[in-house]
């Protein structure tokens, strides 16, 4: 974890939902693209604080459950408070990095959402989808550089300012930041990618292939 996320993930980790607050409509738009139904088993990966936890145990119901994973201790301390607070009992966090997460389970849909790290490593990503069932959903999102050629430079140069300044902190390096799922998308079959907010942000879903 590098030195930049320290201080975000780690001494912040009290303050993060409120420093990211402005966030939340977006999380919510990424879990809607979700396909999922009622019993599934989802993971939500760099689950941070859980602020998407609710909303996928929304989506999968009593009967079904979310596991998070999360890297940072001090993030999914406040994640475990928040979900013993809710009396969620079908949802858990599993402490660990993406690339170690030992899940003793097959899931049926995963979520990476604002973990731009995460998506930059092709193990951890390997290590998450070899959990996955054939067919399993994935949606991921988050922030990227804007690129679009319909907008003028001046435009572009504005929205990139803001988005580097709002995930700077977030964002252990801008290394992919043009295009985030080019090591996801490889793993997937039938991938759609949808751009948003002038092209700062994104949504991808996508299936595991149907056959190992």
């Amino acid at each position: 974890m590098g030195t930049r996320r320290l201080s975000a993930y780690t001494g912040q980790a009290h303050s993060y939902n409120q420093d990211t607050g402005a966030f939340q409509p977006y999380r919510h738009a990424i879990v809607d693209a979700l396909p999922l139904t009622r019993g599934q088993v989802v993971l939500d990966v760099g689950c941070g604080t859980g602020l998407c936890c609710g909303l996928l145990r929304e989506k999968v119901g009593p009967r079904g459950s979310v596991l998070g994973i999360e890297e940072s201790a001090e993030m999914a301390a406040v994640a475990r408070e928040h979900i013993a607070g809710e009396g969620w009992h079908n949802v858990t966090v599993v402490q660990s990095s993406a690339e170690d997460a030992q899940i003793a389970l097959t899931a049926d849909a995963a979520l990476f959402c604002a973990v731009h790290d995460i998506l930059q490593s092709p193990g951890a990503l390997r290590n998450v989808l070899s959990t996955l069932r054939p067919g399993a959903w994935v949606a991921a999102g988050g922030g990227k550089w804007a690129t679009w050629s319909k907008w003028p430079d001046p435009m572009m140069m504005a929205v990139n300012w803001m988005v580097g300044m709002l995930h700077a902190p977030y964002v252990r390096s801008f290394s992919g930041f043009d295009r985030p799922w080019r090591h996801l998308e490889r793993l997937l079959h039938d991938v759609q990618v949808r751009e948003m907010g002038f092209g700062g942000g994104y949504i991808l879903t996508g299936q595991t292939p149907a056959h190992p």
